[in-house]
């Protein structure tokens, strides 16, 4: 067996922290088309997963498609799916062309638990660290007009 140098006088290397992942941005215009929440929704996937975040990937799909389809469904425009990763956290937002604030979710009543419509920001709310909205100013949109709706997931430390 080779004799060993080591005295136990050194001390043991510590391995340099793990940076955090660059911040990245991505931002996809979608028409006013239903088929453009399965496009959103395969797109982010495959985002995460490319940028090492599959595990947000669930609840990412589902507020994103919540967001996008309340865009695509009550507003006649075109919208766009932007996504934000900074300080380990994943930020969407969905623009579209309404400046019409979104109304904030409410418990549902007993008679509307099973209907498929009007839940959407109820989910979101259940599923992000946080929601909102705001208006864009000039400088963010060609025409500064309409809304963005966003949610935030916090990646689990």
């Amino acid at each position: 067996m080779p004799e060993s140098t080591d005295t136990g006088d050194e001390p043991t290397p510590t391995p340099a922290p793990t940076p955090a992942p660059s911040p990245w941005q991505y931002t996809l215009h979608i028409p006013n088309d239903l088929r453009a929440v399965a496009i959103c929704r395969r797109t982010l996937g495959v985002i995460l997963a490319a940028h090492g975040l599959p595990h947000l990937s669930e609840a990412a799909e589902l507020v994103a498609t919540e967001l996008v389809a309340n865009a695509v469904t009550h507003t006649k425009g075109p919208a766009a799916l932007r996504l934000l990763w900074a300080d380990s956290v994943l930020r969407i937002e969905v623009w579209d062309a309404d400046p019409t604030p979104p109304q904030p979710p409410v418990p549902p009543a007993r008679d509307t638990l099973l209907r498929e419509a009007g839940r959407g920001l109820a989910l979101v709310k259940g599923c992000a660290d946080g929601w909102g909205w705001y208006r864009p100013d000039d400088t963010e949109l060609p025409d500064g007009e309409g809304k963005f709706v966003w949610c935030e997931l916090a990646e689990a430390a």
